[in-house]
């Protein structure tokens, strides 16, 4: 493998840090975005001495601010001509916490999993065009598995602090809805930069092994399943394993629009009318997603929403 240049967000801890760890040893030039710059020295020092690769780096960055994802990309322009992986790991999931701006008055979960990324993305679009295998890397959940119920659909309406006092707000809803518009957001995407040549996919996450740093950012009551949870979920480097495959292996080259599953396989839609057998697949498997993610007219909404929210266009070149 040649050398490749590689952006991961989210790298102090989790699935981020761990493919930090693998992609600096295969001798990447790798950036490290983090939020937490102290955290992020300290795990910068541990990967360059686990890899002895020096060409690992560490920039600032907080994916729910704009203004800092534009400040890093004019940072990032600065410093590289290219970039050909662009993994976005960072997630924002307080599990019990109220409803919350973002400094951009989004609600915090959206403004984390998916305006930041897109902005992020659209703004990274020129460096990405100029590698010769470009590929994009959403981190996805199975979450999404709830979209099965026919019923449930991304509510839009209260992303910009609408009805911050809803009493049916749940910060999982949001985040299941996030999930789900991100996965919408990289098969558009995929369309959408497809005579770029650069490849736009999502991977199923189904779970990982929690830091105990994390643990304590989590409200006591859900950090009491999380540590059930840790005893049966496969540890952070088992997805950051994954990673680095679909982000280098010859195998996914040319591939886009796809979401993989913790098996490395595509996973393909529902049925519009599932009967029993295939319902039972759809909750006990990995090999099918919700139907509604292939919605165009609800993807395209999406994508006017983020170009709204944004003011990408306002940005590109």
């Amino acid at each position: 493998m040649k050398n490749r240049t590689v952006l991961i967000t989210g790298t102090t801890s989790g699935i981020g840090k761990a493919a930090a760890h693998i992609f600096a040893k295969n001798d990447c030039t790798l950036i490290m975005a983090c939020r937490n710059m102290e955290k992020g020295r300290e795990v910068l020092e541990e990967v360059k001495k686990a890899s002895g690769n020096e060409q690992v780096n560490l920039m600032q960055l907080d994916v729910s601010s704009q203004m800092s994802v534009k400040n890093f990309c004019k940072v990032f322009k600065e410093k590289y001509n290219k970039l050909d992986n662009l993994i976005h790991n960072a997630a924002y999931f307080n599990h019990g916490s109220p409803y919350k701006l973002s400094e951009d008055n989004l609600e915090m979960t959206f403004a984390t999993n998916v305006f930041g990324p897109f902005l992020l993305t659209m703004l990274l679009r020129d460096l990405l065009k100029q590698s010769d295998d470009a590929r994009i890397l959403h981190a996805g959940s199975n979450i999404i598995k709830h979209f099965f119920n026919p019923k449930l659909k991304i509510n839009f309406s209260n992303l910009r602090g609408e009805n911050p006092d809803d009493p049916a707000y749940k910060v999982y809803d949001y985040y299941r809805n996030s999930k789900m518009a991100l996965l919408m957001l990289s098969l558009k995407m995929s369309r959408e930069f497809k005579a770029d040549g650069i490849q736009v996919n999502c991977l199923q996450i189904n779970g990982a092994q929690m830091s105990k740093s994390a643990l304590q950012k989590v409200t006591p009551g859900y950090r009491m399943i999380a540590h059930i949870q840790n005893l049966f979920f496969p540890p952070t480097s088992f997805m950051a394993g994954i990673y680095y495959e679909l982000s280098v292996s010859e195998r996914f080259k040319g591939m886009s629009g796809k979401l993989f599953n913790h098996k490395m396989e595509v996973m393909i839609p529902g049925k519009e009318k599932p009967g029993l057998p295939d319902i039972i697949k759809q909750l006990a498997g990995s090999a099918i997603y919700p139907l509604y993610a292939e919605n165009k007219v609800v993807q395209d909404e999406l994508w006017e929403l983020c170009n709204s929210l944004t003011g990408v266009h306002s940005h590109q070149g």
